[in-house]
């Protein structure tokens, strides 16, 4: 068994700061990369940003130069640093990793339950 568990959200007015965490707990035998989604209402998830091993790391155009994705290898946690925050920013966003629970097994895609990120204007 493997779980995310998601926090930092909140209620943020524009312009503002926010920092998300995501800690994996469980059979996490080796993580392969560690991901940020966002759902707005009556939109589609989307991806946010990504970091995979060795640190590299990729943006959603809307959030470069915004947000920040880092990992804690030996906590097995993500966050993301989110700055210059927008309203369009407002949505519930969720963790996603890609964990191979144990030696000589497939990697499984596993996802957060979520945490609510509203930006006032």
């Amino acid at each position: 068994q493997v779980q995310l568990v998601e926090s930092g959200g909140g209620l943020v007015q524009a312009g503002g700061s926010l920092r998300l965490s995501c800690k994996a707990s469980g059979k996490t035998f080796n993580i392969n990369g560690m991901s940020w989604y966002r759902q707005a209402p009556g939109k589609e998830r989307e991806l946010v940003a990504f970091i995979i091993s060795g640190d590299s790391t990729n943006y959603a155009d809307s959030v470069k130069g915004r947000f920040t994705i880092s990992r804690d290898n030996a906590e097995n946690t993500v966050y993301l640093q989110m700055n210059s925050l927008k309203p369009e920013d407002t949505a519930v966003y969720y963790c996603n990793a890609l964990i191979t629970p144990a030696i000589r097994t497939m990697p499984l895609n596993y996802w957060g339950q979520g945490t609510q990120v509203t930006v006032s204007s």
